[in-house]
Protein backbone atom coordinates (compact mmCIF):
# COMPACT_ATOMS: atom_id res chain seq x y z
CA UNK A 1 0.00 0.00 0.00
CA UNK A 2 2.95 2.47 0.99
CA UNK A 3 6.42 2.44 1.68
CA UNK A 4 7.47 1.08 5.24
CA UNK A 5 7.83 4.48 6.11
CA UNK A 6 4.41 5.41 5.65
CA UNK A 7 3.02 1.92 6.41
CA UNK A 8 -0.04 1.97 8.97
CA UNK A 9 -1.76 -0.36 11.36
CA UNK A 10 -5.77 -0.01 10.95
CA UNK A 11 -8.49 -1.33 13.07
CA UNK A 12 -12.20 -0.92 11.93
CA UNK A 13 -14.69 0.59 14.49
CA UNK A 14 -18.35 0.08 14.17
CA UNK A 15 -20.40 2.09 16.38
CA UNK A 16 -23.81 1.27 16.73
CA UNK A 17 -26.73 2.45 19.90
CA UNK A 18 -29.66 0.97 20.47
CA UNK A 19 -31.83 4.38 20.66
CA UNK A 20 -33.44 5.11 17.32
CA UNK A 21 -36.49 7.39 16.41
CA UNK A 22 -38.15 5.68 13.08
CA UNK A 23 -36.33 1.85 14.08
CA UNK A 24 -36.25 1.20 17.72
CA UNK A 25 -33.65 -1.56 18.22
CA UNK A 26 -32.15 -1.02 15.20
CA UNK A 27 -29.13 -3.33 15.09
CA UNK A 28 -30.13 -5.82 16.34
CA UNK A 29 -33.06 -6.09 13.78
CA UNK A 30 -33.05 -9.57 12.03
CA UNK A 31 -31.23 -9.21 8.27
CA UNK A 32 -31.14 -13.25 6.70
CA UNK A 33 -31.06 -14.82 9.96
CA UNK A 34 -28.98 -12.49 12.07
CA UNK A 35 -29.33 -8.73 13.73
CA UNK A 36 -28.32 -6.29 11.46
CA UNK A 37 -25.09 -5.19 13.56
CA UNK A 38 -23.33 -8.93 12.95
CA UNK A 39 -24.38 -8.32 9.49
CA UNK A 40 -22.03 -5.13 9.19
CA UNK A 41 -19.74 -7.25 11.07
CA UNK A 42 -19.40 -9.35 8.75
CA UNK A 43 -19.24 -6.92 6.17
CA UNK A 44 -15.48 -5.10 7.81
CA UNK A 45 -14.26 -8.92 8.37
CA UNK A 46 -14.54 -9.16 4.58
CA UNK A 47 -12.79 -6.30 4.09
CA UNK A 48 -9.19 -8.16 5.38
CA UNK A 49 -7.60 -5.16 6.38
CA UNK A 50 -8.03 -4.91 9.89
CA UNK A 51 -9.37 -5.68 13.54
CA UNK A 52 -13.11 -5.16 13.75
CA UNK A 53 -14.52 -4.10 16.73
CA UNK A 54 -18.08 -2.65 17.80
CA UNK A 55 -18.22 -0.18 19.70
CA UNK A 56 -21.66 0.00 21.72
CA UNK A 57 -23.70 1.64 24.25
CA UNK A 58 -24.92 -1.54 26.13
CA UNK A 59 -23.92 -4.81 26.87
CA UNK A 60 -27.12 -5.84 24.68
CA UNK A 61 -25.30 -5.11 20.88
CA UNK A 62 -21.86 -5.91 22.50
CA UNK A 63 -23.42 -9.79 23.38
CA UNK A 64 -24.51 -10.25 19.67
CA UNK A 65 -21.23 -9.57 17.90
CA UNK A 66 -19.22 -11.62 21.13
CA UNK A 67 -21.84 -14.60 20.22
CA UNK A 68 -20.77 -14.65 16.77
CA UNK A 69 -17.43 -14.42 17.77
CA UNK A 70 -16.53 -10.56 17.51
CA UNK A 71 -14.86 -7.98 19.87
CA UNK A 72 -17.03 -5.53 21.20
CA UNK A 73 -16.04 -2.54 23.49
CA UNK A 74 -19.51 -0.90 25.58
CA UNK A 75 -18.99 2.86 25.62
CA UNK A 76 -20.73 5.77 27.63
CA UNK A 77 -24.22 5.44 26.26
CA UNK A 78 -24.63 9.17 26.17
CA UNK A 79 -21.75 10.15 23.39
CA UNK A 80 -22.86 13.02 20.87
CA UNK A 81 -21.68 10.89 17.78
CA UNK A 82 -20.45 8.44 16.87
CA UNK A 83 -16.77 9.76 16.17
CA UNK A 84 -16.86 10.01 20.44
CA UNK A 85 -18.19 6.52 20.68
CA UNK A 86 -15.30 5.02 18.28
CA UNK A 87 -12.63 7.43 19.82
CA UNK A 88 -13.48 5.93 23.71
CA UNK A 89 -13.82 2.46 22.22
CA UNK A 90 -10.04 2.45 20.88
CA UNK A 91 -8.52 3.73 23.71
CA UNK A 92 -10.19 1.03 25.89
CA UNK A 93 -8.94 -0.97 22.87
CA UNK A 94 -5.84 -0.21 22.43
CA UNK A 95 -4.62 2.06 25.54
CA UNK A 96 -0.78 1.67 24.06
CA UNK A 97 -1.69 3.13 20.66
CA UNK A 98 -0.77 0.45 18.60
CA UNK A 99 -3.42 1.06 15.79
CA UNK A 100 -2.49 4.27 14.16
CA UNK A 101 -5.48 4.29 11.43
CA UNK A 102 -9.03 3.89 13.12
CA UNK A 103 -11.69 3.46 10.47
CA UNK A 104 -15.23 4.32 11.49
CA UNK A 105 -18.06 2.26 9.61
CA UNK A 106 -21.61 3.39 9.98
CA UNK A 107 -23.58 0.49 12.20
CA UNK A 108 -26.43 0.40 9.76
CA UNK A 109 -24.71 -0.26 6.30
CA UNK A 110 -25.40 -4.10 6.32
CA UNK A 111 -24.84 -4.66 2.66
CA UNK A 112 -21.56 -2.53 2.49
CA UNK A 113 -18.87 -3.96 -0.28
CA UNK A 114 -15.85 -5.40 1.57
CA UNK A 115 -14.32 -3.08 -1.50
CA UNK A 116 -15.73 0.33 -0.54
CA UNK A 117 -14.54 -0.04 3.19
CA UNK A 118 -10.94 -1.06 1.78
CA UNK A 119 -10.70 2.07 -0.23
CA UNK A 120 -10.71 4.54 2.13
CA UNK A 121 -6.89 3.40 3.41
CA UNK A 122 -5.47 4.64 -0.02
CA UNK A 123 -4.64 8.04 0.44
CA UNK A 124 -2.59 7.34 3.63
CA UNK A 125 0.73 6.99 1.86
CA UNK A 126 0.43 11.01 1.43
CA UNK A 127 1.53 11.75 5.23
CA UNK A 128 0.00 15.08 5.07
CA UNK A 129 -3.76 13.37 5.05
CA UNK A 130 -5.72 13.51 8.06
CA UNK A 131 -9.04 12.19 7.46
CA UNK A 132 -10.28 10.40 4.81
CA UNK A 133 -13.99 9.64 3.26
CA UNK A 134 -16.01 8.02 0.50
CA UNK A 135 -18.07 10.35 -2.39
CA UNK A 136 -19.73 8.64 -5.84
CA UNK A 137 -21.09 11.18 -8.91
CA UNK A 138 -24.75 11.51 -8.45
CA UNK A 139 -26.48 10.45 -11.44
CA UNK A 140 -30.09 11.22 -10.06
CA UNK A 141 -31.01 14.94 -11.14
CA UNK A 142 -33.24 14.95 -8.11
CA UNK A 143 -30.25 14.43 -5.30
CA UNK A 144 -28.66 17.38 -6.52
CA UNK A 145 -30.74 19.74 -5.24
CA UNK A 146 -32.15 17.05 -2.24
CA UNK A 147 -30.74 19.00 0.97
CA UNK A 148 -30.56 14.92 2.40
CA UNK A 149 -27.96 14.27 -0.07
CA UNK A 150 -24.88 15.86 1.26
CA UNK A 151 -22.40 16.90 -1.73
CA UNK A 152 -18.93 17.31 -1.66
CA UNK A 153 -16.64 20.53 -2.88
CA UNK A 154 -13.24 19.37 -3.63
CA UNK A 155 -9.83 19.93 -5.94
CA UNK A 156 -8.61 16.81 -7.94
CA UNK A 157 -5.61 15.26 -6.70
CA UNK A 158 -5.23 12.65 -8.67
CA UNK A 159 -7.42 10.10 -10.44
CA UNK A 160 -10.74 8.89 -8.41
CA UNK A 161 -9.64 11.49 -5.35
CA UNK A 162 -9.87 14.60 -4.13
CA UNK A 163 -9.39 17.14 -1.48
CA UNK A 164 -12.14 18.13 0.25
CA UNK A 165 -12.58 21.88 0.36
CA UNK A 166 -16.15 22.05 1.71
CA UNK A 167 -19.44 19.63 2.50
CA UNK A 168 -22.86 21.45 2.00
CA UNK A 169 -26.33 20.27 1.56
CA UNK A 170 -26.50 23.14 -1.53
CA UNK A 171 -26.34 22.29 -4.97
CA UNK A 172 -22.63 22.79 -5.53
CA UNK A 173 -20.21 23.73 -7.07
CA UNK A 174 -21.85 25.92 -9.20
CA UNK A 175 -21.52 25.35 -13.36
CA UNK A 176 -20.84 22.58 -15.33
CA UNK A 177 -19.51 19.52 -14.09
CA UNK A 178 -20.30 16.56 -12.12
CA UNK A 179 -21.60 16.77 -8.72
CA UNK A 180 -20.45 14.66 -5.69
CA UNK A 181 -22.73 12.13 -3.31
CA UNK A 182 -20.88 12.25 -0.01
CA UNK A 183 -20.55 8.42 1.53
CA UNK A 184 -20.13 8.58 5.27
CA UNK A 185 -17.77 6.37 6.06
CA UNK A 186 -14.69 7.87 7.87
CA UNK A 187 -10.98 7.15 8.44
CA UNK A 188 -8.73 8.80 11.08
CA UNK A 189 -5.17 8.88 11.54
CA UNK A 190 -5.37 8.07 15.35
CA UNK A 191 -4.12 11.69 16.48
CA UNK A 192 -6.82 13.75 13.68
CA UNK A 193 -9.54 11.72 15.79
CA UNK A 194 -8.32 12.64 18.75
CA UNK A 195 -7.37 16.39 17.87
CA UNK A 196 -11.39 16.08 15.83
CA UNK A 197 -13.24 14.66 19.84
CA UNK A 198 -11.34 17.45 21.37
CA UNK A 199 -12.41 20.36 19.17
CA UNK A 200 -15.85 22.23 19.66
CA UNK A 201 -18.61 22.62 17.58
CA UNK A 202 -17.88 24.98 14.73
CA UNK A 203 -19.87 27.82 13.14
CA UNK A 204 -20.68 26.09 9.52
CA UNK A 205 -21.17 22.76 11.50
CA UNK A 206 -23.97 24.57 13.07
CA UNK A 207 -25.32 25.77 10.24
CA UNK A 208 -25.46 22.71 7.96
CA UNK A 209 -25.72 20.33 10.47
CA UNK A 210 -22.27 18.39 9.27
CA UNK A 211 -20.25 17.25 11.73
CA UNK A 212 -17.43 16.87 8.91
CA UNK A 213 -16.96 20.59 8.85
CA UNK A 214 -15.45 20.89 11.90
CA UNK A 215 -12.65 19.34 11.02
CA UNK A 216 -12.46 21.48 7.92
CA UNK A 217 -12.66 24.59 9.91
CA UNK A 218 -9.80 23.56 12.06
CA UNK A 219 -7.33 23.19 9.16
CA UNK A 220 -7.54 19.42 9.04
CA UNK A 221 -6.83 17.83 5.52
CA UNK A 222 -9.83 15.55 4.25
CA UNK A 223 -8.98 13.59 1.00
CA UNK A 224 -11.33 11.84 -0.83
CA UNK A 225 -12.12 8.25 -2.52
CA UNK A 226 -14.59 8.09 -5.08
CA UNK A 227 -16.11 4.48 -5.43
CA UNK A 228 -18.63 2.96 -7.46
CA UNK A 229 -22.05 2.96 -5.48
CA UNK A 230 -23.99 4.06 -2.01
CA UNK A 231 -23.93 1.61 0.44
CA UNK A 232 -27.68 1.13 1.41
CA UNK A 233 -27.94 2.97 4.77
CA UNK A 234 -30.60 1.54 6.71
CA UNK A 235 -33.28 4.11 8.58
CA UNK A 236 -36.62 3.31 7.57
CA UNK A 237 -38.62 -0.33 7.38
CA UNK A 238 -38.30 0.46 3.74
CA UNK A 239 -34.94 -0.24 3.95
CA UNK A 240 -34.80 -3.05 6.54
CA UNK A 241 -37.22 -4.80 3.73
CA UNK A 242 -34.75 -3.93 0.81
CA UNK A 243 -31.44 -4.94 3.09
CA UNK A 244 -33.52 -8.61 4.21
CA UNK A 245 -33.94 -9.13 0.23
CA UNK A 246 -30.27 -8.23 -0.77
CA UNK A 247 -28.50 -10.79 1.55
CA UNK A 248 -31.27 -13.46 1.83
CA UNK A 249 -29.71 -16.84 1.30
CA UNK A 250 -25.91 -14.98 0.89
CA UNK A 251 -25.42 -15.18 4.67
Amino acid sequence: MSTSKNRTNPIILIPARMASVRLPGKPLLDIAGEPMIVQVWRRAIEADIAPVVVATDGEEIAGAIRDAGGNAVVTNPDHPSGSDRIFEAVEKFDPDKHFDIVINVQGDLPTINPTTIRSCLEPFSNPEVDITTLTVEITDEVEKTNPNVVKIVGTPTGYGHMRALYFTRATAPYGDGPLYHHIGLYAYRRRALEKYVSLPVSTLEKREKLEQLRALEAGMRIEVVQVDDIPLGVDTRHDLEKARTMLDGKS
